[in-house]
């Protein structure tokens, strides 16, 4: 016998959680957890809760939170005014919005996880 629940008809399947989504208005959010003073700029991991960058700037004035912006245009190929911090300018974890309505958030995904050490 099977051990998996069947769904009835009213019941829709659990999505997978993705680090990676689109909102409302059409922008690509990425979710973020940021880890600033490192050596180098680098993806960490990926997983349901976020993406773990390391960031070469400390977390004072801002500067963490630019150095993100600016790693993340230069690995996704953006420009810079197409991308923002929307939440979490004083936390680890933050939301970056992404305006560029061409790109995928599998194209996303795929370009972080060869980035990724």
């Amino acid at each position: 016998m099977s051990k998996a629940k069947k769904l009835n008809k009213h019941q829709t399947p659990e999505k997978k959680l993705s680090p990676v989504s689109i909102s409302k208005d059409g922008n690509i959010m990425l979710q973020i957890f940021a880890k600033p003073g490192a050596k180098t700029n680098a993806i960490t991991g990926i997983d349901e809760e976020g993406i773990g960058v390391q960031i070469n700037a400390r977390p004072v004035d801002g500067e963490a939170n630019s150095e993100l912006v600016n790693y993340m245009s230069c690995l996704l190929g953006l420009r810079k005014t197409e991308i923002s911090l929307e939440k979490g300018s004083k936390s680890r974890q933050k939301i970056l919005l992404i305006s560029k309505k061409d790109l995928s958030t599998e194209e996303i995904i795929e370009k972080l996880k060869n980035e990724m050490k």
